[in-house]
């Protein structure tokens, strides 16, 4: 991907509106290839987590998640970011919390696009233990794209995860 160093450095800018323009160029660049920008984010999410959020940001997008090979991919790197989530030495960093923030709706993206696989891991992850990671699942559960999705499922884990 071309100028991809340039948009690697700016997801971990201090500016918010510096990192989101990054997430749009990234979901640009994948509405016209879509497995180079999956080929590219496996690499960023083994980086910081400003840019592990630039990958969360920018695949959790409707109009990326089309294919379900894709969505199935998304789902997978989501799943990994969380996983490094559980090894983060220091919870109080921003941007670990901004890392947080982003997982806290992009689940539900990913998991409307591919409800079967999505709620899967999603039910992997409502049932761990971590304070982080049962806030960002809560959060996930407030989305009104996952009632529509399945109002049964949702509710069940709203309820057994004390979410109002």
């Amino acid at each position: 991907m071309k100028h991809c160093g340039l948009l690697r450095a700016s997801a971990s800018d201090i500016r918010w509106r510096i990192r989101e323009g990054v997430a749009l160029a990234l979901q640009r660049f994948g509405e016209s290839n879509m497995d180079g920008l999956l080929d590219e984010m496996l690499e960023w999410a083994k980086g910081t987590l400003l840019e592990k959020r630039a990958v969360v940001a920018a695949l959790c997008e409707p109009i990326l998640l089309k294919q379900p090979k894709d969505v199935l991919s998304v789902l997978q790197i989501l799943d990994k970011i969380t996983q490094d989530m559980l090894n983060t030495e220091n919870r109080k960093d921003k941007d670990y919390k901004v890392l947080r923030k982003t997982l806290g709706y992009g689940w539900s993206v990913a998991t409307v696009s591919d409800p079967e696989n999505g709620k899967k891991l999603m039910e992997k992850w409502f049932v761990n233990e971590d304070k982080d990671i049962r806030w960002m699942m809560k959060e996930n559960l407030r989305k009104k794209r996952l009632v529509r999705m399945d109002t049964d499922w949702t509710r069940t884990w709203k309820l057994n995860l004390g979410v109002e």
